[in-house]
């Protein structure tokens, strides 16, 4: 059960951050991750007040505020045309619609859950590093998405609809290189940058994949089951990268 002494709906970032320094006060996002479990928060600190659910376009990036919705990821015409709507296959899975309408991209980001959907897509993406870094009181602003030309597939294998992912891949090609980023394998994303000559050989390079990755068993799935779908999954984005190729 999740336990609140004190709500607070911040005026200011600079409010927010002196919150933010106590241990025991967490910011809330849209608060449905922090449901599950049982903990205690002295202060949850709302910053839905602060302006920060816009999603906006300039001519060099994407910037998605941290309290824009996994909603608005999905329905977003310019991030879904920039992906060929590798966006919105990333979430629209994710439980439902009323769901999605609350769950927040920097929630999502900054818990850096092993499940992640969408942590692994933004991994294959020209993001501004993020995935890596410590855990620490700071507060995840934005996301910037640099504007590089790219091809990206998203897939993954589910064993219901709307359950977490068994295994999670993102395929991209940007800036001469392939980027292969694997979630869910259950621990959170991680990507594998190789040259774009490795593709000629696929066999190889599904092999490879399947040997740099760790990948580990729950009650979704084996270890074994997860590295040989990862394998399949990769094989099919790549297929999907090209005929993206082909429709340009």
């Amino acid at each position: 059960m999740l336990r609140i002494r004190e709500y607070r709906r911040v005026e200011s970032l600079e409010e927010a951050y002196e919150l933010n320094q106590k241990k025991t006060n967490r910011i809330i996002g849209g608060g449905l991750w922090m449901k599950i479990g049982d903990r205690n928060l002295m202060t949850a600190i709302d910053l839905s007040g602060l302006g920060l659910d816009q999603i906006s376009e300039t001519e060099d990036e994407f910037v998605i505020g941290c309290m824009a919705t996994l909603r608005d990821l999905e329905v977003h015409p310019g991030l879904n045309a920039y992906t060929d709507g590798a966006v919105k296959q990333s979430v629209c899975h994710i439980v439902g619609v009323q769901f999605r309408n609350c769950a927040t991209v920097g929630g999502s980001i900054y818990g850096r859950f092993g499940f992640s959907d969408v942590l692994t897509l933004f991994a294959a993406l020209d993001c501004y590093e993020f995935i890596h870094m410590n855990y620490d009181n700071d507060i995840l602003v934005a996301v910037h998405i640099v504007k590089t030309p790219v091809k990206i597939t998203y897939l993954s294998q589910r064993n219901t609809a709307t359950d977490f992912p068994v295994i999670a891949v993102a395929v991209s090609e940007y800036n001469e290189k392939l980027h292969v980023s694997i979630g869910a394998r259950p621990v959170r994303a991680e990507t594998l940058t190789l040259d774009l000559s490795e593709k000629a050989d696929m066999e190889h390079l599904v092999k490879k994949v399947q040997e740099q990755f760790s990948f580990g068993s729950n009650r979704r799935g084996s270890a074994d089951y997860r590295r040989h779908i990862a394998g399949v999954l990769v094989k099919r984005a790549c297929a999907a990268n090209e005929q993206q190729e082909d429709r340009k």
